[in-house]
């Protein structure tokens, strides 16, 4: 299979793009060969929603063996969010910082 050849600034100008391709390509800069992509099997959305909502029941059943509800665990986080940054996660200013 041949690859695309892709210059670096039209590279990093669209990037998503490429790396959403179903085809290798090859990134040069400087007329040197810089890299190559080589894209994995695709799944098809159907396997992708289906794999996310068997996630989704692994981390229901999870949320209900700890006694919880989704809600309950929201609401936790929500708390702990608001809450200010722990002090060692803050640096001293007396520390040299």
């Amino acid at each position: 299979m041949d690859t695309i050849k892709i210059a670096v600034r039209e590279f990093r100008e669209n990037l998503a793009g490429y790396l959403e391709s179903d085809q290798p390509w090859r990134s040069r800069g400087h007329g040197e060969t810089l890299g190559f992509y080589i894209p994995a099997q695709k799944r098809s959305r159907t396997a992708e929603l289906e794999a996310m909502r068997a996630a989704a029941k692994d981390l229901d059943k999870m949320i209900a063996s700890w006694g919880s509800t989704e809600g309950e665990l929201m609401d936790e986080y929500s708390r702990f969010n608001a809450l200010p940054a722990r002090r060692s996660e803050v640096p001293s200013k007396s520390a040299g910082g």
